[in-house]
């Protein structure tokens, strides 16, 4: 809903500027300059990808995730997705994360608007060497990301983290906080569980993690969460909700964010499992 109106918000403002709506005079020049930088910079979605690159994902996990995207980016569908905007682009940025103090841009904030773009960012995920970090913060990546929007120089319909991993926040603030406040910010998160492997006690993994994704995790309208349960569907998946971000859209079976219910898994459950384990 928040999107429509957007999107009817800037076509009233269109036809007023243009001196369309009776008794208000075309803009002089200087707004017509101003306009049109504002049109360089306009974008349909601000897209923060957010991957997880713990001890808990294997090295070929890594590299399928990171192929995934790539590939997703680069595809026809996803393509599609982009011209289906008022604007047919997007502006992305996609980073790495695990504990709260280690974020890496991979990269900064570009702009997809076409097969040549999409190949050039494609290109530039695959180059980066894969890496790993200690401990699972989503809360971290959270925080690292909503600065981001302020900083980067485009002007998106929506803004949405879009945040993967394969367990719960064991490290850094509560999920909980990190999640509210980009909530109050106008924010969408939506949520990647990945779930190919069967939880371990040596990586803390959890039995339910869609579900702790879906009541802590995502959030703000539209939020939606896809699971990757099978390891052959894994860039599949990442493909379907890309595609989903960009076009606006919801999945059929569309997840209702916590705000809007009980949470049935502990927040906390990361933090419990770490304090268990190593008593701090």
């Amino acid at each position: 809903m928040r999107w429509c109106v957007s999107i009817g918000a800037l076509l009233v403002a269109g036809a007023m500027a243009a001196g369309d709506v009776a008794g208000i005079a075309a803009p002089d020049s200087s707004s017509q300059l101003t306009d049109a930088k504002d049109n360089l910079s306009s974008v349909d979605i601000e897209l923060a990808i957010a991957v997880d690159v713990s001890y808990s994902m294997d090295l070929d996990e890594l590299a399928v995730q990171r192929e995934g995207y790539a590939q997703a980016i680069v595809s026809k569908d996803f393509l599609q997705a982009i011209r289906t905007g008022p604007h047919s682009k997007v502006a992305v940025t996609y980073f790495e994360w695990s504990a709260s103090s280690d974020q890496k841009i991979v990269i900064p904030w570009r702009v997809i608007d076409g097969p040549e773009s999409a190949d050039a960012v494609a290109a530039d995920i695959m180059k980066t060497p894969v890496r790993r970090g200690s401990r699972t913060t989503i809360s971290g990546a959270i925080y690292f990301a909503m600065p981001l929007f302020e900083e980067n120089p485009y002007h998106g319909l929506r803004r949405v983290i879009d945040i993967s991993g394969d367990g719960p926040n064991n490290n850094g603030a509560p999920v909980t906080d990190a999640r509210d406040a980009a909530l109050q910010k106008g924010i969408t998160i939506n949520g990647l569980p990945i779930m190919v492997k069967e939880p371990s006690y040596s990586t803390m993994d959890i039995d339910n993690l869609d579900l702790y994704y879906e009541d802590c995790v995502i959030g703000g309208p539209g939020s939606f969460v896809v699971t990757i349960k099978n390891r052959d569907k894994f860039k599949e998946a990442i493909r379907s909700k890309l595609i989903l971000e960009v076009a606006g859209r919801t999945p059929e079976h569309r997840i209702v964010p916590v705000i809007e219910k009980d949470p049935g898994v502990p927040c906390l459950v990361g933090e419990k499992m770490w304090q268990d384990r190593w008593g701090r």
